[in-house]
């Protein structure tokens, strides 16, 4: 027999007692344990993938519904299941081929070795990967297939933001048949609890794993029937649901991987892969040490019980807890007061003392206790707030101005209060309605009998403060008028509200102290602004028209300003350019009369040539002279035209002796 423990009894050893293990009833009962477990796994299995599959058409349709959610963490728990039932069928199946060995006739055949080197390549590679799965073998990667899957399906329907919604006639539909499978289920658990260990080792472990599946099956129920339109703790418990059977999965992938460290012999009896700490734990009452210690113990061979040290942590815990249970309920009694608060010190519910900044010491609790109070913390509150005030965001030093300190009029602030004033019209009182922005700077006071009289004398300051300024505000506006608000009266009215507010507030022994009161802003309700800036606009548009009218008249002025000086500047250039003219020929004609006085006949003859020469500056002369060819053969001109060919020349005009006279 081997040294390993195994539920109680031995592992065996084929190579030590391989013809002792027909006595054994384990293996007696391996053929039966084998068919029930694959039948239970099949048809586990077969409703897990219903599960998924209706959980996959539902989701198409209703995406933010409960169901998929729901039915996936269903469908991970009776997989989880399933893992621990096949990861038991392997073992029965070792066992009933040791009982009954199976004797292997191998048939050598004839090898033909690769030829080419990518053939042998494929060969050697295709031979490692053989060698490397049957090393890790089949329970391994079935459990570690398994344990992926469910970690997988329950990632992506892990969702806690889905909505109640109402589910109809399924709920019931949905609750009656999970109550009816988790029954199914608390039967086969009961048997298998109930199974002798030394008949089947395994059941104790796979009646743990079916726990997991039944409690899924049962919170889904009460999910279904006492869930509704408006609980949303019944759509979160269905998302969480699937922690459970994630914590097992992720346990049993762990457990896979780490048995790839562990040595495997194919003559020694197989462990149950599939066991979960986790699992164990679903037992009443719970008891994790001992489930750590019997690990421990199985696993590594580790007796806690042995070791003295342990024994004597064991007995010495409750002491020690509860000394420093006593040492931690007395160090409730120290207390720490920050640089900006105080303490009101109250000693069996009494206040005794206010303390200052610092650490003190005093009874510890429930008998002692210290109420924080303000020290000098500032604060600035306005008389009028929106139902839903949104919360302040800081805004950048070079970016636009927020909305806040928008100070139009014709824009309503959440900060403004509507206040009635008096209103005088000549013999005749009325009344008048303005919106003003009131702001109230204040502090706890500093003395010991502020802070207490804050403390216990009004539940909510801000609100005391706020009511009693708008009793002052109303009593104070109501004698007032809208000129003199606008005016001298403006002046002094801070001071007089925050006096009226302080005495009030000190009648009522409120602990406060209004250090400013601030008038942010007077000005009409937002309607008659907007009214008033109709008016204004269309003053504005009046005198634009006027002024546009007035604009094109002047610009009509101005271009029959410009036609006329541009006419009386054209008539006396033309005079003055005639005048010039008429000047230039008087010149010329007195210099030519005085040059025909002096010259006489050959300044005629000279001005004939000149005139002569400009007249003809541009034309094309042939001058004749009668001495050319003697006396008797005058020159002639030949004018005659001639057709020459496309190549030739142009016929030049050529002078012969005798042509023409």
């Amino acid at each position: 027999m081997s040294n390993d423990k195994h539920w109680g009894g031995m592992q065996v050893d084929l190579d030590v007692d391989g013809t002792q293990v027909a006595g054994l009833p384990r293996f007696q009962q391996a053929v039966f344990q084998g068919r029930r477990l694959r039948q239970f796994a099949i048809g586990l299995g077969a409703l897990a993938a219903a599960g998924w599959l209706l959980a996959f058409f539902v989701g198409l349709f209703a995406p933010q519904s409960l169901w998929p959610a729901l039915l996936v963490n269903q469908s991970a728990g009776l997989l989880v299941l399933v893992a621990g039932l096949q990861s038991a069928w392997w073992v029965t199946q070792w066992r009933a081929r040791a009982l009954n060995p199976v004797v292997q006739v191998v048939v050598a055949d004839e090898v033909v070795a690769p030829v080419g080197w990518y053939e042998r390549l494929l060969d050697r590679l295709s031979q490692r990967w053989l060698r490397m799965l049957v090393q890790i073998g089949a329970p391994t990667l079935w459990l570690a297939g398994w344990s992926l899957l469910t970690l997988l399906s329950i990632e992506q329907v892990w969702n806690l933001a889905l909505p109640p919604a109402a589910l109809g006639l399924s709920v019931s539909v949905g609750a009656a048949f999970s109550l009816l499978l988790a029954f199914g289920l608390l039967v086969l658990e009961r048997q298998l609890a109930q199974e002798n260990v030394a008949q089947w080792p395994e059941a104790a472990s796979l009646a743990q794993m079916t726990r997991v599946a039944i409690i899924c099956l049962v919170l889904s129920a009460f999910c279904l029937l006492l869930g509704s339109e408006t609980s949303v703790w019944s759509v979160r418990l269905a998302v969480l649901i699937g922690l459970l059977p994630g914590l097992v999965a992720a346990e049993l992938l762990l457990r896979a991987l780490l048995s790839l460290f562990s040595p495997q012999r194919e003559q020694l009896e197989p462990a149950l892969l599939a066991r979960s700490f986790v699992a164990d734990m679903l037992r009443w009452p719970p008891q994790p040490l001992l489930a750590l210690q019997h690990e421990l113990h199985n696993r590594f061979g580790i007796d806690l019980r042995q070791i003295w040290a342990f024994t004597y942590m064991r007995r010495a815990f409750f002491p020690v807890l509860m000394v420093v249970a006593i040492v931690g309920w007395s160090l409730t009694g120290i207390h720490e007061i920050p640089m900006q608060g105080r303490g009101i010190y109250e000693r069996f519910g009494k206040p005794v003392e206010v303390f200052g900044p610092g650490l003190h010491a005093g009874l510890p609790w429930p008998l002692g206790r210290v109420l924080s109070v303000e020290n000098g913390v500032v604060h600035e509150l306005a008389t009028s707030v929106g139902d839903t005030p949104a919360p302040v965001m800081a805004e950048p030093a070079e970016g636009p101005a927020p909305a806040i300190a928008n100070r139009l009029w014709d824009a309503s602030h959440v900060n403004d209060k509507s206040q009635v004033i008096a209103s005088s019209r000549a013999d005749k009182q009325s009344f008048q309605i303005v919106n003003m922005d009131v702001r109230f700077v204040y502090r706890i006071g500093l003395s010991d009998q502020a802070a207490l009289a804050a403390t216990y004398n009004s539940a909510d300051v801000p609100t005391l403060i706020r009511s009693t300024a708008s009793r002052i505000l109303v009593h104070d506006f109501a004698s007032r008028t809208l000129d003199g608000l606008l005016g001298e009266d403006r002046v002094g009215l801070a001071e007089e509200i925050s006096r009226a507010v302080q005495a009030d507030l000190q009648k009522l022994d409120s602990g406060v102290e209004i250090l400013a009161t601030v008038v942010e802003a007077i000005h009409p309700p937002a309607g008659a602004a907007n009214a008033y800036h109709g008016v204004q606009a269309a003053q504005i548009g009046a005198q634009a028209l006027i002024s546009r009218e007035r604009g094109a008249a002047a610009e009509a002025t101005n271009q029959a300003q410009l036609q006329a000086s541009i006419a009386r500047d054209q008539a006396t250039a033309s005079a003055r350019e005639i005048n010039a003219t008429a000047q230039a020929a008087d010149l010329r004609f007195g210099a030519e009369q005085k040059a025909y006085a002096s010259a006489g006949q050959a300044f005629v003859l000279e001005q004939y040539f000149s005139q002569l020469s400009q007249g003809l500056a541009n034309a094309k002369l042939l001058v004749l002279d009668h001495r050319l060819g003697g006396s008797s053969n005058a020159p002639t001109i030949d004018l005659r035209t001639f057709t020459l060919p496309a190549d030739a020349a142009p016929p030049r005009k050529t002078a012969q002796p005798g042509a023409a006279n």
